[in-house]
C-alpha cells in the first residue's frame, strides 16, 4: 500500500525537535544509530536497517526487538550506505514524499552524499527533503514552492553543471530567465517576501537550501 510520507532518520545530526514533526500516518525508516535514536525516545520504525556498526550487540538487540522489521547487513561487504539503503526502502513503498533527517553532521562525505541522493528521489517523481537545525533543502527539475518555514535566507546552488531559465517569484531578488553555472555564487543569501515563494527552471538541477544561523 503507497504511503503518504516516508521520515527517514539516519545516524548523522539528530535532536528531539525532529520527532515533533512526525504524523501518525508517517512510514519512519531507522537507519542505523538514527533507528536507537527513535526507540530511546519511544517510537517503533517500521523498518531499522543497516549495518549497526555505530550501535551495541545489545543496543540492536533492542532495536530489533521494537522495530517491526529489521534489516541488517554487513558492515564490509556492502555497496550502499545506511542512509542509501534506507532511500531505497522508503522508494519502494511509494510515497509522495521522503523526509530525510540526520543525513548532515561533521562527516562532509555522508552529507553530500545524502543530499545527492535527492536524485534517486527526483528521478522518480517523488518529492523529497534533508533536514536538520539549520537548514531545509529541497531539489527540484523543474518548479519548486518554497514555503516560509522560519528560515532566514534561500539559497539556489546547481546540481548540474548548468541550470537555465531560472525565474523567482516572492524573492526579495527576483530573477528571470536567468542561467547559474557550477561555482557561481549569484544566488546566495536570497529571502522570501511572501509566505510562499516560486522558483521555475527550465533545464538543470537545482538545489533550494533555506538556512538560518
Amino acid at each position: 500500500m503507497p504511503s503518504k510520507r516516508v521520515v527517514i532518520f539516519a545516524g548523522g545530526e539528530l535532536s528531539e525537535e525532529f520527532l515533533l514533526l512526525l504524523d501518525e500516518e508517517d512510514f519512519i525508516i531507522g537507519a542505523d544509530h538514527g533507528a536507537l535514536f527513535l526507540i530511546s525516545h519511544g517510537y517503533t520504525p517500521d523498518i531499522a536497517v543497516g549495518d549497526f556498526d555505530s550501535v551495541s550487540p545489545e543496543e540492536l538487540q533492542q532495536i530489533a526487538a521494537r522495530s517491526k522489521k529489521t534489516i541488517t547487513c554487513d558492515p564490509v561487504d556492502k555497496d550502499l550506505t545506511d542512509s542509501e539503503m534506507a532511500l531505497e526502502l522508503a522508494l519502494n513503498t511509494q510515497p509522495e514524499s521522503i523526509l530525510l533527517i540526520g543525513v548532515t553532521g561533521t562527516r562532509m562525505d555522508h552529507t553530500l552524499a545524502g543530499i545527492q541522493m535527492m536524485t534517486r528521489a527526483l528521478q522518480r517523481q517523488v518529492s523529497c527533503s534533508v533536514m536538520d537545525t539549520h537548514n531545509y533543502i529541497t531539489l527540484t527539475g523543474s518548479q519548486a514552492l518554497v514555503h516560509e518555514r522560519g528560515y532566514t535566507y534561500v539559497s539556489l546552488l546547481p546540481l548540474t553543471p548548468e541550470v537555465t531559465g531560472i525565474t523567482l517569484q516572492g524573492f526579495q531578488y527576483p530573477l528571470t530567465n536567468a542561467t547559474l553555472k557550477l561555482g557561481q555564487s549569484l544566488a546566495v543569501s536570497n529571502r522570501l517576501i511572501e509566505e510562499c515563494g516560486t522558483v521555475t527552471i527550465e533545464s538543470g538541477l537545482l538545489l533550494i537550501i533555506q538556512s538560518k544561523d
